[in-house]
């Protein structure tokens, strides 16, 4: 015998809110841990350095200038983020003219979304790492899903006056499942 379980609209309501809220839960944890990672990968770093040791996974310039901005909390200028870079033992030596070098990178991490730029006044422009406030409950795939959705689209311009009428006795159904 199969048992069957009816859930209502407030029933689904109820899921839904329950989701997003472990949803935002688990997005402020993966902030936290985010930015534990890069402090420490920070500190990693800078030990690894005063001990004279070189890193056996060097980081490209991309990823470093990530790891500054993830762990720095506070908008940084393209000096700060490059002194910095230095700090934690990356070598910048091996670029011409190591700040142009940091300025493309973040430039090009600001035009990714990933970066914020703040502007400070003039000469004064300084990025942030992109924490958004509240993570987004709903993807663009399940919002796009929704909108192509018919039954979806029906849903939600239907009024009451849409509604055909059920039948309600046995030979009403009948009369209209032959219609």
């Amino acid at each position: 015998m199969y048992n069957y379980v009816l859930m209502t609209h407030e029933d689904y309501r109820r899921a839904l809110e329950s989701a997003i809220r472990e949803y935002e839960e688990l997005g402020a944890r993966r902030q936290a841990i985010d930015k534990r990672l890069a402090e420490l990968a920070q500190t990693i770093g800078t030990l690894s350095q005063l001990l004279g040791l070189t890193p056996t996974v060097p980081l490209g310039l991309t990823e470093a200038i990530r790891l500054v901005m993830r762990g720095a909390g506070v908008p940084m200028t393209p000096i700060e983020v490059r002194d910095r870079l230095q700090a934690i033992g990356f070598d910048v030596s091996k670029y011409v003219n190591d700040l142009a070098a940091v300025h493309t990178i973040l430039k090009r991490l600001n035009e990714s979304g990933e970066l914020r730029f703040v502007a400070r006044g003039p000469g004064k422009h300084q990025y942030t790492w992109n924490r958004p406030v509240t993570p987004v409950a709903l993807g663009p795939d399940i919002v796009r899903f929704m909108r192509e959705s018919e039954a979806e689209r029906e849903a939600v311009h239907a009024t009451a006056e849409d509604e055909p009428r059920r039948p309600t006795s046995a030979r009403q159904r009948r009369k209209s499942s032959r219609d």
